[in-house]
């Protein structure tokens, strides 16, 4: 559904990176790679990497519905 505010594992907080990393990984013209994003943004931890990365943004196909 939404990002996670904090990493399910170390308890950092990574939801205040995600929309940087969701512009800088989807751009239409330039995509970045998302490892340089992540290590621009200073998310070092392999949990906290996990979390941005592996996040499907599900909640406007889901919202209609609640």
């Amino acid at each position: 559904m939404m990002v996670p505010v904090r990493c399910f594992t170390c308890g950092k907080v990574v939801g205040e990176h995600w929309e940087e990393f969701k512009h800088r990984t989807q751009e239409v013209e330039d995509p970045e790679d998302p490892a340089k994003v992540l290590d621009d943004l200073g998310v070092e931890r392999h949990c906290c990497r996990r979390m941005l990365v592996s996040h499907k943004d599900l909640v406007d196909i889901v919202a209609p519905y609640q």
